[in-house]
């Protein structure tokens, strides 16, 4: 039987951060999490209203005005190359040598990376993506190549 904090770590891949200030320990909750950006577009409810809501595709989502959605920040350039995304066109097939060959453009997007990771630390952030296809997109991508610089 599982308690909740193992039901919370196993749906949300929380990450503990312990750091010591003033001589007190504090703990920071950070988790990372992928929403498609035309769920629920103004999310006003409760505790995701607090995470820090980050675009990450290259191109503004189709049909969608800049008024209409709740983004914190736009980040155009951690999202693959157009050439990258064109080629990979959200195939099941080609979904390992894409994470390659976007996990290499990553390494030369340190800044946009850094801004993300600085955000973790902060408190919880969300990936946002237009594409339709859920399991196989750059945020979901970017969650794994950011998952693993953290550990």
């Amino acid at each position: 039987m599982h308690n909740l904090l193992d039901f919370i770590y196993l749906e949300f891949e929380i990450s503990l951060i312990l750091y010591r200030q003033n001589s007190i320990i504090v703990v920071v909750i950070s988790m990372i999490k992928i929403e498609r950006i035309y769920d629920n577009l103004n999310r006003k409810d409760g505790d995701q209203n607090s995470a820090f809501r980050i675009l990450v595709d290259r191109l503004w989502p189709r049909g969608l005005s800049k008024n209409e959605v709740n983004i914190d920040l736009w980040i155009k350039d951690i999202a693959p190359s157009t050439l990258l995304r064109k080629w990979f066109n959200h195939d099941e097939k080609k979904w390992d040598e894409f994470k390659l060959r976007y996990f290499k453009e990553l390494e030369k997007c340190n800044e946009s990376v850094n801004i993300i990771l600085n955000k973790t630390e902060e408190g919880s952030v969300i990936l946002l993506y237009g594409a339709k296809n859920e399991k196989f997109n750059n945020a979901v991508a970017l969650k794994e190549y950011l998952d693993n610089i953290k550990k």
